[in-house]
């Protein structure tokens, strides 16, 4: 039969019991413990997705990109040089033209009745002068007339007079009627005289009525041909051979209709052949850029040398203007506007540490790579500083030696983490 447990058995149990949840907890705690101060594990990154490369030395040249347009050197603002309506556009953007080709034809309903009325007022002055010639050639002959009369008359008084002196001195003609036949002729050669005076100060005053009326009639002719020039004017031509880049204020294409106001720009037209890049170089890189530095222009079609012919004084949005002059000749296919990709010589150094440009690295900075450990199974940041960058390469001050290999590609998704696994 069972035997009733006795009390100690039950004592043992309870003791057990204790010093096992003891040992339980005190080992949970200890676990926990050491889990808590182990490091996190590093995380693996596969070496096919980054960009990796290694510290040289050497020399290096210092360039500086931008992207840009090719411009025209030679082109030729087209103003509006009077108010006027937009008739017709012959041309686009983009068209060939010659020097005397119409590329729009523009109407002043104003301008056209201000050409007619000069017009009008023109032939009303000539015909002015035609009669007013024609009445003062009648009254010049009138004179002419009184004149040749005096001078006749004068001649007929001589005779006589010359008649009644022979008779006189036959002794068959008193003094009296000789004396009177004098007189008579005397007077009439006066007459005669004062006849031709008269005659020659009328012709001179015939020329000069006639050469007031002339100048009214060039005045006015003068002013109806520079309206008629004026109204010419409303028919746009090219002026030179070239292309046509714009119509139009930039950014605002000109419309058939559109009224424009005097000054306003009809048209720009650039002339071929004559072309410059002008590269938008990154505000922090142009200050490197000087005259006369050398560079080249890629066109996609062919690379064309050239050199700095002018760096913008201000930047805009960021970078700034410089002109390249191009040294050779274009390739097939350039013209005005189209996108070039530039890159300009600033320097070359003959004897430095350097290595490819990381993403994040700007030129004197300092910043964080991964450099890659000599089995290539991992990688620990370390702290490079920069010097003076380039295009593709950048100058290593302090952090990195000759033979180190880095992560240029941007690792910021890993910033958390100072050493990294490759697989």
């Amino acid at each position: 039969m069972d035997k009733p447990r006795g009390k100690e058995v039950a004592r043992r149990k309870l003791i057990k019991r204790i010093v096992f949840i003891t040992l339980f907890l005190i080992g949970g705690a200890a676990l926990t413990f050491g889990l808590s101060k182990l490091k996190p594990a590093a995380p693996e990154v596969d070496l096919a997705t980054v960009w990796p490369d290694t510290v040289r030395r050497g020399p290096m040249v210092r360039e500086v990109r931008g992207l840009g347009t090719l411009v025209a050197k030679d082109f030729l603002w087209i103003p509006a040089q009077f108010d006027g309506r937009v008739e017709k556009i012959n041309v686009l953007p983009g068209s060939v033209v010659h020097a005397n080709d119409v590329l729009m034809v523009m109407s002043n309903p104003q301008m056209d009745l201000d050409a007619g009325n000069l017009e009008w007022q023109v032939k009303a002055a000539e015909a002015t002068y035609t009669d007013l010639k024609v009445k003062l050639e009648t009254q010049q002959l009138q004179q002419k007339s009184l004149t040749e009369k005096a001078n006749s008359d004068y001649q007929q008084a001589a005779l006589t007079a010359e008649k009644d002196k022979a008779l006189f001195d036959q002794h068959l003609e008193p003094e009296l009627t000789l004396k009177l036949s004098q007189s008579n002729a005397a007077q009439l050669k006066n007459s005669w005289e004062l006849a031709k005076q008269q005659l020659d100060i009328f012709s001179q005053s015939i020329q000069a009525q006639l050469e007031v009326q002339k100048v009214n009639i060039d005045q006015l002719r003068a002013s109806w041909e520079l309206k008629k020039r004026q109204v010419s004017q409303l028919t746009i031509r090219a002026g030179v051979d070239g292309v046509v880049a714009q119509l139009g204020p930039t950014g605002t294409p000109l419309e058939v209709g559109q009224r424009v106001a005097p000054g306003a720009v009809l048209a720009k037209v650039t002339v071929p052949g004559k072309l410059k890049a002008t590269l938008k170089i990154p505000e922090t890189q142009a200050k490197d850029v000087a005259l006369n530095q050398q560079a080249q222009v890629d066109t996609r079609n062919g690379i064309i040398p050239g050199h700095v012919t002018r760096v913008d004084p201000a930047a805009t949005n960021g970078t700034v203007d410089v002109d390249v002059s191009l040294d050779g000749p274009l390739p097939e296919g350039a013209r005005p506007d189209l996108s070039v990709d530039g890159t300009i010589t600033i320097e070359k150094l003959a004897d430095v540490v350097y290595v490819g440009r990381p993403v994040i690295g700007q030129a004197g900075s300092k910043i964080g790579l991964f450099k890659i450990d000599p089995d290539g199974k991992g990688a620990s940041r370390v702290t490079v500083s920069l010097g003076r960058a380039s295009v593709n390469t950048i100058e290593v001050v302090d952090g990195l030696h000759v033979g180190d290999r880095v992560i240029l590609s941007d690792m910021s998704a890993w910033d958390t983490h100072n050493r990294i696994r490759l697989r």
